[in-house]
């Protein structure tokens, strides 16, 4: 299934600077391979060791998937999967 992936301005490089993009999977996991599979070297800057980058967040629709079942995290045709880098500061 089909599904829209909001990437950061730091991943468009990756992406053919493209803001949105179209991929497949049923989980966060799979979705990752399969934008690796257009997009090569964009699982490295999303993961590491397995798991999403500390510096990473991705949502599905509104919600974190840190609080949901990380990369099991299921998703559908009608969500919306946003990439977003973490800010840091003080």
């Amino acid at each position: 299934m089909s599904v829209k992936v909001k990437i950061p301005t730091i991943l468009r490089t990756l992406t053919n600077n493209q803001k949105e993009v179209t991929s497949e999977g049923q989980t966060v996991k799979e979705l990752i391979e399969s934008l690796e599979s257009q997009y090569p070297g964009i699982r490295d800057r999303l993961l590491k060791e397995g798991e999403v980058h500390k510096f990473m967040n991705i949502y599905v629709n509104e919600d974190d998937i840190r609080f949901k079942n990380q990369l099991a995290t299921d998703i559908k045709s009608s969500d919306v999967i946003t990439i977003l880098p973490a800010v840091a500061g003080g």
